[in-house]
């Protein structure tokens, strides 16, 4: 287990900027035990703690491949499996083929997946993110005139309307690129405010104007997601401050449960995400 937390450690700190490091929800315990490793050393609770198998995400903020990695107690070779949101089965097999060469580059090594992904794995997803997106992102940015005018005439009808609605979708996860930019061009187009919350769980908030909300929330669900659960679509209730108005109107973007916890209760809706199991002992606990 000690190996283990070191290379952890070693993985965690040599992230670049926008490279992700995220236990997934069933391993939410090495959270602690990494924190406590990082802080004071190797203990005989660490020793004691009988946890399972760690199993991570590492990839990118910016790019939809990426990889699930189970470090195991008991064998020394690690498992590495490529994950994708709409990615084709060839390029899920061609970077498996290059976990496989990769791994027999690195040989009998001491730490083995922090050299998977510090030398190799992480560059590369870098070097093919910054050649694919420089050019899709200049296409997603630039919505053609005919549906723009839709969007501003659907934005321009409701906001007439004064009835004020919220919405509340969970998912397994959120970490495609295109969704997260087509969350953000549609709380622009829709005057809408709220957050979405990416890696795992996924959530999104969103609060405007009736007609507007029921244009994201169809937006939302056409879109291909894995267990995604509208929990709710509603008015907001009376006497509540809104969340939507000019000064406060904004969409943000959170990685841990904990931000999405802070944030409903700054503004008042913290029972919406409680009610739905959000932030239990569960979830509640944040990433490294």
């Amino acid at each position: 287990m000690e190996r283990i937390l070191q290379e952890l450690q070693l993985i965690h700190c040599s992230l670049l900027p926008a490279e992700i490091f995220l236990f997934l929800d069933h391993c939410n315990d090495w959270n602690d035990a990494l924190h406590s490793y990082v802080s004071f050393g190797y203990s005989d609770s660490l020793e004691q703690s009988n946890l399972s198998s760690p199993s991570l995400h590492v990839g990118l903020e910016n790019y939809n491949v990426w990889f699930e990695v189970t470090l195991s107690l008991v064998q020394h070779k690690p498992l590495v499996a490529v994950k994708g949101e709409d990615i084709s089965r060839d390029e899920q097999e061609k970077w498996q083929r290059i976990v496989k060469e990769k791994f027999e580059d690195i040989g009998d090594s001491e730490y083995p997946i922090y050299q998977l992904f510090s030398l190799h794995l992480l560059p590369m997803l870098h070097e093919e993110a910054d050649n694919i997106h420089a050019n899709r992102e200049t296409k997603l940015l630039e919505p053609t005139s005919a549906h723009g005018d839709v969007l501003s005439l659907r934005s321009s009808h409701s906001s007439s309307s004064k009835v004020m609605y919220h919405a509340l979708f969970i998912s397994h996860h959120l970490i495609s690129p295109t969704k997260r930019r087509n969350l953000q061009q549609w709380s622009m187009s829709l005057s809408i405010s709220g957050f979405a919350k990416v890696g795992y769980p996924g959530v999104i908030y969103a609060e405007g104007m009736q007609e507007n909300i029921e244009e994201f929330v169809d937006n939302v669900k056409a879109m291909q997601w894995l267990a995604l659960r509208l929990r709710f679509r509603e008015p907001v209730p009376e006497g509540v401050d809104g969340y939507n108005s000019a000064s406060r109107r904004q969409w943000r973007e959170f990685q841990k449960v904990g931000d999405v916890m802070e944030e409903m209760r700054r503004i008042g809706r913290q029972k919406y995400v409680v009610e739905m199991g959000i932030g239990s002992a569960g979830t509640s606990k944040g990433s490294i």
